[in-house]
């Protein structure tokens, strides 16, 4: 079998690259990277990297003779841009006649979710399944890793901030969302044509919860304020991000973020981290280091 992945150098695609040597050889597995010189650490590891752009014809040169497709989206703010990429995906998949495209989704993807991207990931399994191909969707949780390096702040602040109201939050770790793409990916039985799983820790937390958790690990009191969504947008608005966080949090208040889903487990046949196990682990580790 032959395997391609997108955004093998970041945070998701890397995760993805370690959990698939657990599976099949990585000369198996053609690595799409924007810039080729910063894979050398793949290409180093036996992977078979190739420079490739998802608006030019070297997108139809990395899926060629690829079995599975492992489509992790390019970093954009916007569901138009996304769309626009998707739809060169679908047209270069279906000329290379890719055989099964495992694609990422996103709990945010309701159509009465104002989050700047759920028009994207609410087109995406709409756009597949009018489309030729066969495909799998991991719809994941929000990522837990970015609690980790921003705790030391919420110490400083003493709060958490985050304007959800009242609502929760449901998380999976980078980890082990990998860890289910690669097991899906390798596995006849789960990567069925047209079924959509959903990844996410045993509980959700509402901030309140989270504050208390985080209080925990940093050994320090922290509790939830929340900040005005305006201001929060201000706040967080480098590499102008601020409005799609913000509106991704407008979604969370509306309790739209807090699907909790036992799809992990029945992929992997254990439970997913927790989510005070994962931050006692790598916020330690990062405090060592």
């Amino acid at each position: 079998m032959n395997y391609a992945v997108t955004g093998g150098t970041g945070h998701l695609g890397s995760e993805i690259l370690q959990a698939l040597t657990k599976f099949v050889d990585n000369s198996d597995v053609k690595v799409g990277v924007h810039t080729l010189k910063k894979a050398q650490g793949l290409i180093d590891a036996g992977y078979r990297c190739q420079e490739f752009d998802f608006f030019k014809d070297s997108l139809n040169s990395l899926l060629k003779d690829v079995d599975v497709f492992i489509y992790v989206p390019s970093k954009s703010h916007d569901s138009f841009s996304r769309v626009t990429e998707f739809e060169k995906v679908i047209e270069a998949c279906e000329k290379a006649q890719v055989k099964h495209v495992l694609a990422m989704g996103f709990i945010a993807d309701q159509v009465n979710n104002p989050f700047d991207l759920s028009a994207f990931y609410g087109y995406l399994p709409r756009r597949l399944a009018e489309s030729d191909l066969h495909y799998t969707i991991i719809r994941n949780a929000l990522y837990a890793d970015p609690l980790v390096p921003y705790l030391p702040e919420l110490i400083e602040r003493k709060h958490v901030i985050y304007p959800m109201a009242d609502q929760a939050l449901s998380f999976i770790s980078l980890h082990d969302s990998a860890e289910a793409f690669a097991k899906v990916a390798t596995s006849d039985d789960l990567r069925v044509d047209g079924k959509i799983y959903t990844l996410t820790q045993n509980r959700n937390y509402t901030m309140e919860q989270l504050s208390e958790i985080l209080s925990e690990v940093a050994d320090s009191e922290i509790t939830y304020q929340p900040m005005d969504p305006t201001e929060f947008e201000n706040t967080y608005d480098q590499n102008g991000e601020g409005h799609m966080l913000s509106s991704m949090y407008a979604g969370g208040a509306l309790g739209l973020l807090n699907e909790v889903s036992s799809d992990y487990r029945d992929i992997m046949g254990h439970d997913p981290v927790s989510l005070k196990d994962f931050l006692q682990e790598n916020y330690s580790t990062k405090e060592r280091n």
